[in-house]
């Protein structure tokens, strides 16, 4: 059976550095920073005070006040976003086949401010166990595709895919591959997550994945700088509408780029540590390139995890080199991250947004706050440092991988009609 062709017809953001598609969009090819001190709750005691959360969002201005109520943050932030997706795409919600129309959706941890905030006013009282009614609907990983659907009255398959930071990568490629098998005509994919809480700042904290650059947030994600010393942890989300090529072709949608290949892998290493060698990394973009029936030459854009870290960035630079070869210094390479902080389970989503706006504007987004080389890093290579770079891009991939050795390779090629 023949593959049916897979392409992206809608996009919605919601991200810390631009609250709509466009607005990210235009934070992104300006090198700005959304990491700023955190306004949520008191950080005088954390060893990290800085986040990138989103900025002037309200709920209400987008969702009945007692249905915001019934939602935590990371399902209201799935919505507004494909929301605006859906809108983007011109789909005709009252003639399209909703029973061929599924939502599949990311996060790493879903309801963390819900599940944090019941269990502290659980132990603040007297032991009889009083919690709200929608507690459980609300912190629920599962719960934000599920609102999504019950909106619109999506009949396909709808579900989330928790895979640490690689979830909205993960449900990007499960919907690549029902439309491609035929068993959707669209389906709404990306992910969020709002983990810039207590509990989520104290427990990256405590496994010291956090930069404490408190003196200089928004210069405190660095990826591939040699004094990087952590991620930033970020919040929104990343709402894609993939499409079967004839469907959006027969209502005369707007393309943005086709979705040729997905990838998938395990470090099958350690639970939080990469490969210093990069084995996992190397994999998955060999079955991604494979999966799309494409040579390594082909790439002119990578957007890579790039969180930040230590061990991380070379790693992934590392397997870079292994898998391209002497082209791996023709490739634009970059991290998104160093704007947007990282959003854990939705950073797939984000950053795959970017990499198709990077194919729709010919503009590769840099990665900012390079102040120092890091001798361990090949110099051939061309990190976009600080600075936006035209470029034609026929094809770019989007990295991203999750505590646990998850990774997930996606592949845009720029697509005519």
């Amino acid at each position: 059976m023949a593959l049916k062709r897979v392409v992206v017809t809608g996009l919605g953001a919601l991200t810390p550095i631009g609250n709509t598609k466009e607005a990210y969009w235009e934070g992104l090819i300006n090198g700005k920073s959304g990491a700023a001190p955190i306004t949520y709750f008191d950080t005088e005691k954390f060893k990290t005070r800085f986040a990138c959360e989103v900025k002037g969002f309200t709920a209400t201005d987008f969702l009945d006040r007692k249905e915001a109520r019934k939602m935590d943050k990371f399902t209201q932030y799935a919505m507004v976003s494909s929301d605006e997706a859906i809108k983007d795409s011109q789909l005709d919600l009252d003639k399209i086949n909703k029973l061929r129309v599924g939502v599949i959706w990311g996060a790493g941890i879903g309801g963390l401010e819900t599940f944090q905030d019941e269990v502290l006013n659980f132990a603040k009282g007297d032991g009889t166990p009083r919690f709200n009614p929608f507690f459980i609907p609300k912190m629920i990983a599962d719960i934000a595709p599920g609102n999504i659907s019950i909106k619109h009255g999506f009949m396909g398959p709808n579900y989330t895919t928790v895979s640490a930071c690689a979830s909205s990568a993960n449900a990007m490629i499960d919907a690549l591959n029902y439309i491609r098998l035929g068993h959707c005509d669209v389906v709404v994919t990306g992910g969020s997550e709002a983990a810039v809480t207590i509990a989520g700042m104290g427990g990256f904290n405590a496994m010291h994945a956090l930069s404490t650059r408190n003196e200089s947030p928004e210069t405190a994600s660095r990826p591939f700088d040699a004094t990087r010393d952590g991620f930033v942890l970020g919040e929104g989300a990343g709402a894609i509408i993939l499409e079967e090529y004839e469907h959006a072709k027969a209502r005369g949608a707007k393309f943005y780029a086709e979705v040729i290949g997905g990838g998938l892998s395990s470090d099958a290493h350690h639970m939080t540590a990469p490969h210093p060698e990069g084995i996992g990394v190397i994999a998955v973009m060999r079955n991604c390139l494979e999966n799309a029936g494409i040579q390594p030459e082909d790439v002119d854009h990578i957007n890579t995890h790039g969180t930040s870290t230590p061990l991380g960035d070379v790693a992934e630079l590392k397997a870079i080199k292994e898998v391209f070869g002497s082209h791996a210094k023709n490739i634009n390479i970059n991290s998104t991250k160093s704007m947007t902080g990282h959003l854990l389970g939705a950073a797939g989503a984000i950053e795959s947004i970017a990499s198709i706006l990077a194919i729709e504007h010919g503009i590769i987004p840099p990665t900012i706050n390079h102040t120092t080389v890091d001798e361990t890093i090949d110099p051939e290579l061309n990190l976009t440092l600080n600075k936006a770079q035209k470029r034609n891009i026929e094809i770019a991939m989007s990295n991203t991988f999750g505590f646990g050795g998850h990774n997930a390779c996606v592949l845009f090629k720029k697509i005519d009609g």
